[in-house]
Formats: structure tokens, C-alpha cells, sequence
């Protein structure tokens, strides 16, 4: 196999146009897929770009979360409420070296449908930075990940960033996962809600997003839509409706029939709406 360390992005860039090679930083994905039989002629170490790295930070109206961050950086960072489902799903990412050594960018783009980081960060708005030969161009992430393993990355680009919308109302969130066993399990559903709220208390934003129950992550943009100009309290009382679950398309498989999954995705929706809620509530208490 030929091994490439990128010296910076743009040798990074350079280096992707020219061999196609995949990129590998904390290899918590790809080194795992070489164990099971995949092949690869060769890798891009981009470990060492400076630019990938750097604190999370807000810039004028965004969150930056750079593509090197680590789960265990998101969990130690200092951030909003708005990113308490982010900092719980990054807790469910493996175990502690995993969280270590894993990194944002390289979750998003394995575009696993049971990614655990994705859902919180599609229900936050987020956005993809990505750096190529031409510069840098931005695409949401719900756009950004297509489908299972396949994401809108080009042949001579990297992801660079995420960018997060810096809510101006009161806002919290929260993540739920289901799974065989507590700890160190994929998915049968998992679910982030996103929620802000007005001076009034009424919801101005609401972003559900559900992941393992399709090809890929989806927001449900019609539970979203109900809970707007709702107040705090009524956000539980929002029972879930086929028309908010529609989107979905689970599968059967080991851990699951499609079935119990998509009433599994409901149940979790509804428990993280009501907790973030609950968390609004608390900022004012």
C-alpha cells in the first residue's frame, strides 16, 4: 500500500487530485474496514494539516467545528445548549481511545446511517465547508451525505469544516439512542432535537433529525413544521402522526425489523423533544 502524509491542505488537496487515495486521520473507520477486507492502494495522512485542527469556535453568526475536532474535544469544549445533543451523541461514539482518535469529518464521511454524530449535527442546520482546487464551497449536511457510505465529497476535495447556525433565541437539545446493549453498540434508531424559543416562549426553530432508520440521516420536516409558533409546554403534547415518520424507510436486518424501528424513531423523537423542552425551561427556573 503507498502511504502519502499531506504537509498542509493544499498538499492535501494536491495529493487527493492526483492519486485518488482516500484520507485517513484517526483511521477509526477505514483501518477497521482494511480488517474486514477492503483494499485500498494507498492512503493520504492528513494528520498533521494544521488547518483541519484548531478549538471550536464562534465566528460572527457561526460555530466553526473544525474536521480534525475529536468527540472527546466536543465533549470537553464549552459550547451553547443548542450543542448538548452533539456532546451526548459524542459520548455514544465507541469507547474512550475511539472518542480520542475519532474525528468529525472522518464520521461524516464514512456516511454510516447509524453515524451517531450526524443526526445532532443535521438537526442544528449544520453546514459543510469544503476545500478543493477551486476554493471553498459550502453545502448543508443534509445534502452533504447521500446515501450509505456515499457523500457529495469530489475526487479532489476534503472536508474542511463544519459550520453550525449560532442560534440568537433560548435554545437546547438532546440525543437518544437505541441499541442492544448500553454501551459500545450501532444503533436500531436514534434520534436529535434542536429547539429554540422566543422572548414569548413560543418555538421558532425546531430541527428533528432521526439516523439507522434509513439510508442515511433524515430531518422530519413535518413534525418540525407542527411545533412551530407552539409554546414550551406543548411540545410534548405533539403526538407523532405517520405523516411526521414518512421520510423514513428502515430495513430489517440483525439488529431489527423495519417495523419496530421506525415506532423505535417516534418514541425517541418525542423523548428528546421533550427533554430539550425541559432544558428551556430549566434556563429560565
Amino acid at each position: 500500500m503507498d502511504y502519502r502524509r499531506a504537509a498542509d491542505l493544499q498538499d492535501a488537496v494536491r495529493l487527493r487530485q492526483s492519486m485518488g487515495y482516500p484520507f485517513v486521520a484517526g483511521g477509526t473507520d477505514i483501518y477497521p474496514a482494511i480488517e474486514n477486507g477492503a483494499r485500498f492502494p494507498g492512503l493520504i495522512d492528513v494528520s498533521k494539516v494544521e488547518a483541519l485542527r484548531g478549538e471550536i469556535r464562534r465566528e460572527g453568526g457561526e460555530w466553526i467545528i473544525p474536521a480534525m475536532a475529536t468527540w472527546s474535544e466536543i465533549i470537553a469544549a464549552k459550547l451553547p445548549s443548542q450543542f448538548d445533543a452533539l456532546k451526548q451523541a459524542a459520548s455514544e461514539v465507541g469507547g474512550r481511545q475511539i472518542q480520542n482518535t475519532g474525528t468529525v469529518a472522518g464520521n461524516i464521511c464514512n456516511a454510516s446511517p447509524a453515524a451517531d454524530g450526524i443526526p445532532a449535527l443535521m438537526a442544528m442546520d449544520a453546514k459543510i465547508s469544503v476545500a478543493g482546487p477551486s476554493g471553498m464551497r459550502e453545502v448543508p449536511l443534509e445534502k452533504f451525505v447521500l446515501g450509505n457510505r456515499k457523500t457529495d465529497l469530489q475526487g479532489d476535495e476534503i472536508l474542511y469544516a463544519v459550520k453550525v447556525p449560532a442560534r440568537p433565541g433560548r435554545t437546547a437539545s438532546a440525543f437518544r439512542k437505541l441499541g442492544a446493549r448500553r454501551y459500545l453498540v450501532i444503533s436500531i434508531a436514534m434520534a436529535a432535537a434542536v429547539l429554540e424559543c422566543d422572548a414569548a416562549e413560543k418555538i421558532v426553530y425546531a430541527g428533528i433529525s432521526v439516523g439507522a432508520c434509513a439510508a442515511r440521516s433524515l430531518r422530519l420536516p413535518a413534525w418540525e413544521k407542527a411545533l412551530h409558533g407552539r409554546s414550551i409546554g406543548e411540545v410534548g403534547s405533539v403526538e407523532p402522526v405517520p405523516a411526521f415518520l414518512a421520510p423514513l424507510a428502515p430495513m430489517d436486518d440483525i439488529r431489527g425489523k423495519g417495523e419496530y424501528r421506525k415506532h423505535a424513531a417516534g418514541v425517541l423523537v418525542r423523548e428528546a423533544l421533550v427533554k430539550a423542552a425541559e432544558r428551556l425551561n430549566e434556563q429560565v427556573a
